[in-house]
């Protein structure tokens, strides 16, 4: 009874809680009990107070093995803050000075540190183990273990050493084994390796009732992302991405937008990464742009949505960062765009890996492909992939397979047919062979095996492919089958499976829905709209752009190009910052141009009650700006325009078009020290004066006009840019 008065005690004068959640009392005892312990609990269950609080009831110093700097600092600092001491928590890792780690090492040795935070790189370290060896350990926590698993989302081969350091330190240190991931595959390989065989298993769901889950073809997603942020004003997300330079790109566009967002990855320096998570946790920005380097351990409850710009590499990912969404318990709301190119890139990625670790790859992202492509409730497909059944009536409408209506098919013929040719062809096969086996789909491995001669080779070519990989998906959901993760996924019959066969029964399976092709790259060069663009604006901004062209005598493409005409119809700008985000405007143009035909669509606008889009997205990226921006200097610098390609890594066309598009969007340029060098002054007035008079800005029509045995591409297109900088910006 005492340990019970006393877990309480603590619980209440340290942390503040009341309560405790879920099987977090049962672990502690045990911890304090001196035995192995393994917690499987998923985001958002409290692992962190599993081992912080027995640490503070223990004698000696807890050593609690983690895998990021940024998640030691959090939690060090939440120690800190509750106990009112700088000295009861510590890390030890790469950002630490030797004065730094001196203080640590003395605190430690003084018996005031009670939990020291260690990097698993920093474990290894012969120093450090013969420091750790002077001290009272009272036990070690490996956070989030599933590192040690090469069929873990984050394997970290450090980690396999732990066992073999802890054994160094000292003998019967108790371990405790903490993970938010982990498939039965990765269970088994952390008991073994940590060699925690007679460890006391923990294991909570991994439901989270609160989370809704969708999927998204990839269209448009940068405008679908600002819509989808706009239409929850004030709320915390997280937007994932898979490059750091995707993460810049999109941040920015966000701020553009008029969204507070940082990006955050591993190629930012350290004290810039842990001003942005602070920022994020003092609610200064809205919205984090990161790779997976974010979210570890950042204990922010009231993350609303996360959304992934790009389709994680594994479901443990994809569990693991959804599941930084609604920790409160609040709303959560987590979408995920899918694409084939982004399988394809990730594909691409493992080609150049070893063997071993490309089949283990392929498998863990054949996983994602089935979760996004099926029309079966997500939350079913989440929670077996963790070894846990669910009835998907119990999802309540939360995820969108759920909210729309699905097509069935009865499947008892077509199952028992199925089940029956695995078993026949010996359960030497995956997925995949399967069903080109049925689809009659004579690849290479079809006709070695010679499965083409097979009385079943096509006999399901009419059904088509959405059936069959419906089919095998559900009959893996629904325990008919079984995938052997440690021989490349090859499907097995379950017992259910094997009954079947002998006794089926009616049953159907949901169909699922043909996936749209997505086109990413569709933000980048279309005006949003396409067809439903407003002709009967265009025609007014077109008379509107004579006029002013008459006006000025200036021809009408100086004032704005066709293009941005058409994107002013699809989004409707009516202030002088909305018509600078419009493809090609820029600010020199907007201010010097802009204000009349702001007017015409704001009464434009207003006589016709349209309903303007919220989201206006700006076309240049990160990189694209700082390229534009370095150009616009060297040029000032009077520096050639080949020799900036060249120290920028492009072509020459490129840098031309890059130049072209400074121009049009209205920033001046003077280029004379350039074109005088290649181009008399007679030519250039001949160009100059054919311009003037010209009713179309094409260089085709001017090569044409101006005899293409006097004139090169390359100097009419410099005269081009020359003449519009001097004659429109």
């Amino acid at each position: 009874m005492e340990i019970k008065k006393s877990l309480f005690d603590n619980l209440q004068n340290f942390f503040g809680f009341d309560n405790f959640k879920g099987e977090q009392e049962a672990i502690i005892t045990n911890v304090l009990q001196q035995k192995d312990t393994f917690v499987i609990m998923p985001t958002g269950g409290g692992k962190s107070i599993c081992y912080q609080l027995p640490a503070l009831m223990s004698d000696g110093t807890a050593i609690v093995i983690s895998p990021l700097i940024a998640l030691m600092k959090n939690q060090v600092d939440q120690l800190r803050a509750f106990g009112g001491t700088d000295s009861i928590a510590h890390f030890l890792n790469s950002s630490l000075n030797k004065t730094d780690i001196a203080k640590v090492k003395q605190d430690v040795l003084s018996g005031e540190t009670k939990l020291l935070y260690v990097a698993p790189e920093s474990l290894t370290k012969a120093d450090n183990v013969d420091f750790l060896r002077l001290i009272k350990v009272s036990f070690v926590a490996v956070d989030e273990a599933h590192c040690i698993s090469e069929w873990g989302h984050d394997f970290r081969p450090e980690y396999r050493k732990i066992r073999q350091v802890i054994n160094n330190i000292g003998s019967n240190i108790p371990i405790i084994a903490l993970t938010a991931t982990a498939t039965p595959k990765v269970q088994q390989d952390i008991i073994k390796n940590l060699q925690m065989n007679d460890a006391t298993l923990f294991k909570s769901s991994f439901n989270r009732p609160n989370l809704y889950y969708e999927v998204r073809a990839k269209r448009n997603v940068i405008k679908e992302i600002i819509r989808f942020i706009k239409s929850h004003p004030g709320k915390s997300g997280i937007v994932y991405c898979l490059s750091r330079k995707k993460v810049e790109e999109i941040a920015e566009v966000l701020n553009l937008n008029g969204i507070k967002a940082l990006p955050y990855h591993a190629g930012l320096e350290a004290k810039m990464r842990a001003e942005t998570q602070d920022k994020f946790l003092m609610e200064e920005v809205e919205v984090i742009v990161a790779t997976i380097a974010f979210g570890m351990g950042i204990d922010k409850p009231d993350v609303r949505y996360v959304i992934h710009h790009d389709i994680p590499k594994s479901m443990e990912g994809y569990y693991q960062e959804t599941g930084r969404a609604g920790r409160d318990g609040g709303e959560g709301l987590c979408v995920a765009f899918y694409s084939e190119k982004d399988i394809d890139k990730l594909a691409k990625f493992m080609k150049d890996k070893p063997v071993s670790e490309r089949e283990i790859g392929t498998q863990i992202l054949k996983e994602v492909i089935d979760y996004a492509e099926s029309s079966v409730c997500r939350r079913k497909q989440i929670l077996h992939y963790f070894g846990e059944n669910f009835n998907d009536a119990g999802c309540s409408n939360m995820c969108d397979n759920c909210r729309h209506p699905k097509t069935h098919f009865d499947a008892s013929e077509k199952l028992q047919k199925t089940l029956e040719l695995i078993q026949r062809l010996g359960e030497k096969f995956d997925d995949h062979h399967i069903i080109n086996l049925i689809m009659g789909i004579d690849n290479q491995q079809i006709s070695s095996y010679e499965h083409n001669k097979l009385p079943e080779f096509g006999s399901g070519k009419e059904d088509g492919i959405l059936l069959w990989k419906s089919l095998l998906r559900q009959a893996v959901l629904n325990n008919f089958l079984q995938k052997d993760t440690d021989n490349y996924g090859l499907l097995q019959l379950t017992k259910s499976g094997k009954a079947f066969i002998e006794s089926p029964y009616a049953i159907k399976f949901v169909l699922n829905q043909p996936m749209e092709a997505g086109d990413e790259d569709q933000e980048d060069n279309m005006p949003s709209g396409g067809a439903s663009l407003d002709t009967q604006l265009l025609q007014m901004l077109k008379d509107l752009r004579k006029k002013i062209a008459k006006q000025k005598n200036l021809p009408p493409f100086v004032i704005f190009q066709d293009p941005s005409l058409e994107e002013m119809c699809n989004h409707y700008p009516i202030t002088i910052d909305e018509l600078k985000q419009v493809q090609g405007v820029g600010a020199g143009k907007a201010m010097k141009f802009g204000a009349p035909f702001i007017e015409l669509i704001s009464k434009y606008v207003e006589e016709n009650e349209i309903e303007r889009p919220v989201d206006l997205v700006i076309k240049s990226t990160a990189n694209k700006s700082a390229l534009k921006v370095s150009i616009i200097q060297n040029i000032d610098k009077h520096i050639a325009l080949e020799d900036i390609a060249s120290a920028k890594g492009i072509s020459y066309e490129d840098i031309l078009r890059e130049v072209e598009s400074i121009v049009n969007s209205g920033t001046k340029l003077n280029l004379n020290y350039y074109i005088d060098e290649l181009i008399d002054e007679d030519r250039q007035d001949e160009v100059f004066d054919y311009f003037r008079s010209s009713e179309v800005d094409s260089i085709d029509v001017a090569l044409k006009e101006l005899g293409s045995d006097d004139y090169t591409r390359e100097e009419i297109q410099l005269m081009r840019i020359k003449f519009l900088s001097e004659l429109g910006n």
